[in-house]
C-alpha cells in the first residue's frame, strides 16, 4: 500500500464481482479490489498521489460507478473518498454493516434521473399574450422609450418567466412523483426553478424520461427541462458513515 491511503469507489454486496477489466482513478489507472466485512464490501484502489478532479479520474470513477450498479445494488461514494488505510474501512464496514444492508436493499433495482427545470427561452410571444401587466409596460415602452421604463418591462418580464417556470415545474414534480420510488431536493442553481432527483426502477427508466421529455415539449414556452441520467444513486445514500473522507479536490 501506498502512503496516499486507499481510495473508496463504492459499497457493495459482498462476493458481488467487480466489472471485467474496469479500473480506478490515477495514471496509469489503479487496480481495483474489494475489501469484504460481513455482508458488505468497499470497492477500492490505493490512492494516488496529488488526486485531482481530472477529467480522466472523473470520468473513471463515473464509469465504474455505473457498470458496478448494472450488476447490482451500489452506494456510491463521491468522487476525492480516500480511508487511510484498509483497517479503517473494515471498520466503517463493521460499525454500518445493518445500515448499508438496508440501503442497498431500498436501491436494489434503481437508478437516479436528476430534472432540472429552467425558464424557457423565446418565450416572450407567449408571455405578451399571456400576461396582461407585460403588455401594458411595452406598450409603455413604445409610447415613451426611457431607462426606467425599459427597465421596469425587463425586471416583469424577468419576473413572468420565472413565476410561469416554477409553476411548470411544480407541475412535472407532481407528475413525475408517481413514477419514482423517492424523491431528493437537489441544492439551488442558479437559474433553476426545480432540481430534484428520483430514483427509478432501471426497467422504468426510459418510460420516465420519456413521461417528462412529452411534458417538457407540451410546456416548451413555459419551461426547459434538462434530464440527467441513468446515474449511480447519489441523492439517495447518506454522506454519514461513510468509509473515507472526502479530500479536497
Amino acid at each position: 500500500m501506498t502512503g496516499d491511503g486507499v481510495y473508496v469507489y463504492a459499497v457493495i454486496r459482498a462476493g458481488a464481482p467487480l466489472p471485467v477489466d474496469a479500473t480506478g482513478v490515477g495514471s496509469p489507472a489503479a487496480q481495483l479490489r474489494p475489501i469484504r466485512q460481513g455482508r458488505v464490501a468497499a470497492v477500492v484502489s490505493e490512492a494516488p498521489p496529488k488526486l485531482r478532479a481530472r477529467r480522466r479520474d472523473l470520468l473513471a470513477h463515473q464509469d465504474l460507478l455505473l457498470r458496478l450498479s448494472e450488476q447490482g445494488s451500489v452506494l456510491p461514494m463521491r468522487f476525492g473518498m480516500v480511508a487511510s488505510d484498509e483497517d479503517a474501512v473494515r471498520a466503517q464496514l463493521k460499525s454500518r454493516e445493518a445500515d448499508h444492508v438496508a440501503a442497498l436493499e431500498h436501491l436494489s433495482g434503481g437508478v437516479e434521473v436528476n430534472v432540472k427545470a429552467l425558464p424557457a427561452k423565446d418565450a416572450l410571444a407567449s408571455l405578451l399574450a399571456e400576461d396582461k401587466n407585460v403588455r401594458r409596460l411595452r406598450d409603455e415602452v413604445r409610447r415613451r422609450p426611457g431607462y426606467e421604463a425599459t427597465l421596469r418591462l425587463g425586471e416583469a418580464v424577468s419576473a413572468a418567466l420565472e413565476s410561469r417556470a416554477a409553476e411548470a415545474g411544480r407541475r412535472v414534480l407532481r407528475e413525475l412523483t408517481p413514477r419514482a420510488r423517492a424523491v431528493a431536493a437537489g441544492p439551488e442553481v442558479q437559474g433553476c426553478v426545480l432540481n430534484a432527483s428520483f430514483l427509478v426502477n432501471r426497467d422504468d427508466s426510459d418510460g420516465f424520461r420519456t413521461v417528462a421529455e412529452r411534458f417538457g415539449h407540451t410546456n416548451r414556452d413555459r419551461v426547459e427541462l434538462r434530464l440527467t441520467g441513468p446515474l449511480p444513486c447519489y441523492s439517495f445514500v447518506s454522506a454519514e458513515g461513510t468509509p473515507g473522507r472526502a479530500i479536497g479536490v
